[in-house]
Parts: structure tokens; C-alpha cells; sequence
């Protein structure tokens, strides 16, 4: 996508050599895009970051802050939340890892990555616990095991220890590590505590290092899962994994938990991030009395 938009600066300028043109020129492309393009602000940020890393990290250039620049406006978008119903007809649809991830995920209110970057070690069933590591902005967090998702984990992370043992045999099984880890404890890639508790059923190079390792459980086949549930069970709405995280916590808040506690549950840094799902209370719109009933006695 960067070579994309990098392709498509140089186009709009007349195939002038970038570094010919600084940031009069990105400015101009990047307003065009708003104003004529009406592009979102998504995609005007990702145009955008293109860009600078063309300039910055290519080039070596440091442009100055583009004040100047007509940013495309971000909707503010209330999130799809389904039914305590819908998720029952839903995950009655789905079997198999994907049914497994997927409770998981409305059981949890854990991001989808956060979900399948589990390592055998951060789920504790004495404590009924599972620990996130790195969440979004690099935090940690706790947040709790479903009680009646406990012996499905530990069956999935039965298999994940087969699998593990089949890779030592065949002189693989060591993961991936972040953060230096792998060369500060050399032997602690090819501990099972380090492995995904929702490992890929085949094995692939890491294009970071050349390594043949397995890396965890494919979001697409998820995505495909729950696309194929929904549609069975007859869910109109948009479903994604994304929709099972806002589901769950909205359902905590009509079951009468405190916002406070569900934030630090989703791992959201700002209490106001949270505070969306509050439009599902009995406050605003759905919980105002049309006047209209009032009259009809509805």
C-alpha cells in the first residue's frame, strides 16, 4: 500500500523526482484527496504515512509540520453490538478452533491479535485468569477465564503440546520471542510455555528472519467463519471479531457492571473510549418513551 500511494504522489506531480518537491507538494496531494477525492480519514492518514516514510526513512528528508494540510473529517461511528441472542445463535453456528476463539473473544473482550497471540503461559486455570501481554499501547492487563470455556482450553492446549513435541522431534519448534528475548534466554523459544495456545496447523517461513517455525491461528479463517455463522443464522448486522469485543462489553454494562471495571477489562487507556457503549442503557433515544405510545397506549 505504501508503494501504492508513493506510486500515486509521483503521478500526481508529473512524475517529478521526489526529491524535488517537499512539503508544498504533499500538502496539495494530500488536500486533493480530501476535497476531491473525499477520501476517509483513514485512508488520508495512510496516504500520508506513506509519504513521510518515503521522505524519512528512502531520502533521509525531515519535513517540516504540514499545518496546511485539509484533513479528511473521522466519522464517530457507534459500534455493532449484538444481542445476548444473536450470540447464541451465532456460536451455536460455528464448531471446531473457530468456535473456541470466538467465545473467547465475546468471553473475554480480548482484541482478535490478543487472542491469538495467547502463549501457553498466559492462561492460568487456577486462577481462572488470562494474562494479555503487550496489549495495545504496550500494556498488560488481566482479564477472566470463562469458566465454561476452561476444559476447551485445556484440550486446545493438549493439542498445542502434540503439535510442539512433533516439531522437537522433527528439529523445529522454536517460536518467535519480541523484544530480544530469544538471544537474552536462548533456550526459552523451544519451551512449551512459549508457544500459542492456538498454533497453525502447518508450519511456514517467518519472513522476519527466514526461520521455519509455526506461527499462530490465521484471522482470515476466523473472519470466514463468523461471516459463514452469521449468515446462517440469519444476522443481519455486520459481524467480525471486532463486534464480539464491543458485545461483550456492552453486555457487562447492562448486567450493572461499572464502566471503570470494564475499562480496565478492554484495556482501554482513557475511561471516555469506553463510555461508548453506554448507548445501549436505558439513557438517550432507545431509552426515552415515544410520544407516539404514550397516545396509543403501546
Amino acid at each position: 500500500m505504501y508503494l501504492a500511494w508513493i506510486r500515486r504522489f509521483i503521478l500526481a506531480n508529473g512524475k517529478r523526482h521526489p526529491r524535488g518537491m517537499g512539503a508544498p507538494e504533499v500538502e496539495a496531494f494530500l488536500s486533493r484527496l480530501a476535497n476531491e477525492g473525499r477520501v476517509s480519514a483513514s485512508t488520508q492518514n495512510q496516504a500520508l504515512s506513506a509519504v513521510l516514510f518515503l521522505y524519512r526513512q528512502v531520502l533521509g528528508i525531515e519535513l517540516p509540520w504540514m499545518a496546511n494540510v485539509t484533513r479528511a473529517k473521522r466519522p464517530r461511528r457507534l459500534p455493532t453490538v449484538l444481542s445476548v441472542a444473536e450470540v447464541q445463535e451465532l456460536l451455536a453456528r460455528m464448531e471446531g478452533r473457530t468456535w473456541l476463539i470466538a467465545s473467547l473473544l465475546y468471553g473475554t473482550g480480548l482484541r482478535l491479535m490478543e487472542c491469538l497471540r495467547l502463549r501457553v503461559q498466559d492462561v492460568d486455570f487456577r486462577r481462572n485468569e488470562i494474562m494479555v501481554r503487550a496489549g495495545k499501547g504496550g500494556k498488560d492487563r488481566r482479564t477472566m477465564l470463562p469458566r465454561s470455556l476452561v476444559e476447551p482450553l485445556q484440550q486446545e492446549i493438549a493439542r498445542a503440546r502434540l503439535l510442539h513435541q512433533s516439531d522437537l522431534a522433527a528439529g523445529f519448534g522454536a517460536a518467535w520471542l519480541p523484544d530480544a528475548l530469544a538471544r537474552k534466554y536462548p533456550s526459552a523459544p523451544r519451551e512449551f510455555r512459549w508457544q500459542y495456545v492456538f498454533p497453525s496447523v502447518q508450519r511456514s517461513i517467518d519472513p522476519r528472519d527466514g526461520v521455519e517455525r509455526r506461527h499462530h491461528f490465521d484471522d482470515g479463517i476466523l473472519s470466514r467463519a463468523l461471516k459463514t455463522a452469521s449468515r446462517r443464522a440469519g444476522i443481519a448486522k455486520p459481524v467480525s471479531a471486532h463486534a464480539l469485543r464491543h458485545s461483550f462489553a456492552t453486555h457487562l454494562l447492562e448486567a450493572g457492571y461499572d464502566i471503570r471495571t470494564i475499562q480496565e477489562l478492554l484495556g482501554h487507556k482513557d475511561v471516555a473510549t469506553t463510555q461508548v457503549y453506554t448507548h445501549v442503557l436505558n439513557r438517550g433515544g432507545p431509552g426515552v418513551l415515544s410520544p407516539l405510545d404514550r397516545t396509543t397506549g403501546t
